[in-house]
C-alpha cells in the first residue's frame, strides 16, 4: 500500500475559504463552524467513498480500523468504529476539493506553511448509545512536545444533537491538558475522556451543521459527541493540519498513556 504524502500541493484552487470574522472567532474561542466547505456535488461523491471504506466486503476491511469504545474484544461489533488514514485505502480522497479546500483554510488559522498531516474517520452506527467522551486531541499525543495544531470534523449528512454533531467548550483552548482516562476507566480502552468533575462544562455549545459542512477546533478545545440516536449512520471524516511541534525543555507525564500502553503489552 502507498504511503500518502498529506503535504503535497493541489492542482485545484481552493472553492471555500473562510472569513475575517470565522478566522477572528476560531483564535478567541478555539473553534469555530463553517456551513460549507466543499462544493455541494461533491458530498454524494465521498460519502460514496466513506461508505464503501467502512464496508465488511472491503478486500482488507479490517486494515486501519479501530474501536475507540471498545476492549479488545474483536468479536465484538464496534462501539465506536474508527479508520486511521483513509486516504491510504482510498488515494482519491486527496485529490478533491474537500481536501484541497481544507489545506487553505489550515493556512489561513496557522499559517501559510502549515501542512496538513492525516486524517481520519469515525463512522458511528444508528442508534448507538456511545457518545465520544469530553476531551482534548493533544491528550493522545506526545506528551514531550507542544503543538500548534487543528483538526477539522466534516459531516458527511447532516449533523444534528440527535446523531452527534460536535459540542464544544468555548476558551477551553487557553487550558493546559486537563487530567484524562481512559474511556470508563478500562485502560483496555483506546479512547480518552476528561477524569470527571476536572472542568465545567457549563457553558457548552452544540455545532449542527449541514452535510458538507465542518467545526474546526485547536488540539487543546475541549470537545464532545452525544450517541447516534438517528436511523443512519452518523459519517464524519477528519483531517489535521500542524504549523509546529516543538520539544520541551521539561517533558510532561500523561499517564493514561502509560496505563493503556501497559494494558496492551
Amino acid at each position: 500500500m502507498q504511503s500518502i504524502d498529506y503535504a503535497s500541493p493541489s492542482t485545484l484552487e481552493p472553492t471555500h475559504r473562510l472569513t475575517v470574522e470565522q478566522i477572528e472567532f476560531y483564535h478567541a474561542h478555539g473553534y469555530v463552524s463553517v456551513d460549507a466547505v466543499m462544493p455541494e456535488g461533491e458530498i454524494p461523491v465521498i460519502r460514496e467513498i466513506y461508505d464503501r471504506l467502512f464496508d465488511p466486503a472491503r478486500s482488507n476491511a479490517s486494515a486501519g480500523l479501530q474501536d475507540l469504545g471498545g476492549s479488545g474484544n474483536t468479536t465484538a461489533p464496534a462501539v465506536l468504529p474508527q479508520l486511521l488514514q483513509p486516504a491510504k485505502f482510498a488515494p482519491e480522497l486527496m485529490d478533491t476539493q474537500l481536501v484541497c479546500n481544507l489545506k487553505e483554510i489550515m493556512q489561513q488559522l496557522l499559517g501559510p506553511n502549515t501542512p496538513m498531516v492525516g486524517d481520519h474517520a469515525i463512522n458511528k452506527p444508528p442508534h448507538n448509545a456511545a457518545a465520544t467522551p469530553w476531551h482534548q486531541d493533544e491528550a493522545y499525543w506526545d506528551p514531550a512536545k507542544s503543538y500548534s495544531s487543528l483538526s477539522v470534523w466534516v459531516p458527511l449528512q447532516p449533523a444534528t444533537t440527535q446523531n452527534g454533531c460536535m459540542h464544544f467548550i468555548p476558551d477551553s483552548h487557553q487550558l493546559e491538558i486537563v487530567p484524562h482516562r481512559p474511556v470508563d476507566d478500562d485502560p483496555r480502552k483506546l479512547g480518552l475522556e476528561i477524569e470527571p468533575n476536572t472542568v465545567d462544562l457549563s457553558s457548552v455549545v452544540a455545532c449542527e451543521l449541514p452535510a458538507g459542512g465542518a467545526t474546526i477546533h485547536s488540539g487543546r478545545t475541549l470537545h464532545y459527541t452525544p450517541p447516534n440516536n438517528s436511523d443512519d449512520f452518523r459519517r464524519a471524516y477528519i483531517v489535521m493540519g500542524s504549523a509546529a511541534e516543538t520539544t520541551l525543555e521539561q517533558p510532561r507525564e500523561f499517564p493514561w498513556q502509560t496505563r493503556q500502553a501497559a494494558a496492551h503489552t
